[in-house]
């Protein structure tokens, strides 16, 4: 089961408060931690929202806002993709994690829809076109089929 694992914003991290070597240290670790049991695929720590663009879609429509963003909590500072066996193990690892900020924080757990979640709704065209890409980007990247 694949997961993504968002950090939630806090307003340090909006402020672009870098974190201390002690904290970049433990968070190196504990990812290290994760590719060594193989559960981490990927992971990055995103940049404030006032370097960031909104794109809003209303049918044919597109419109862009400049960050900063307002409501902290709903942003998210970093996020890891993780493949796990089940939610259970996710959120031990979870639990495991250093606290990625200066105070209290959040960190959300999310499954990743699996190409066969699609049911019906995947056509042979759809399936073909997912298969192509996920040649191209490779099945970390791209997950089209299950394992």
């Amino acid at each position: 089961m694949r997961v993504i694992v968002f950090v939630k914003a806090t307003a340090d991290s909006e402020a672009g408060v870098m974190p201390p070597a002690e904290m970049l240290e433990a968070m190196g670790r504990y990812n290290e931690a994760l590719v060594n049991a193989g559960i981490m695929l990927a992971g990055e720590g995103l940049k404030p929202t006032a370097q960031a663009k909104r794109v809003h879609f209303d049918g044919t429509q597109r419109t862009v806002t400049d960050g900063p963003f307002a409501d902290t909590r709903e942003i998210v500072a970093g996020y890891w993709l993780w493949e796990v066996k089940d939610m259970d193990e996710a959120v031990a690892w979870v639990k495991r994690c250093p606290n990625p900020m200066f105070g209290p924080s959040d960190i959300d757990i999310r499954p990743v829809y699996g190409i066969e979640d699609f049911g019906e709704a995947l056509t042979p065209e759809a399936e073909a076109v997912h298969g192509r890409v996920a040649e191209k980007l490779g099945p970390v990247n791209y997950p089209s089929r299950k394992d």
